[in-house]
């Protein structure tokens, strides 16, 4: 039962994946992965896919911070 739950949910999420743009198609992606796991389906990334990115643990360096012009 619950495993037809999490399918479900991966089905729905893909489907508006299609209509996402790439970033948030790449997410939707991922979540419907996890789904897929949780339901007990095991599915490899597509070759067209990328992993995303880490988050940051430091906020970037800015061009305009250190000696210069005011």
């Amino acid at each position: 039962m619950e495993q037809e739950f999490y399918q479900g949910l991966a089905h729905r999420v893909r489907n508006i994946a299609e209509k996402a743009d790439p970033f948030t198609r790449r997410r939707l992606l991922d979540l419907a992965r996890r789904y897929d796991a949780k339901g007990g389906q095991t599915s490899r990334p597509s070759a067209a896919e990328r992993p995303l990115p880490a988050p940051r643990t430091t906020p970037p360096t800015s061009i305009f911070s250190g000696p210069g012009e005011s």
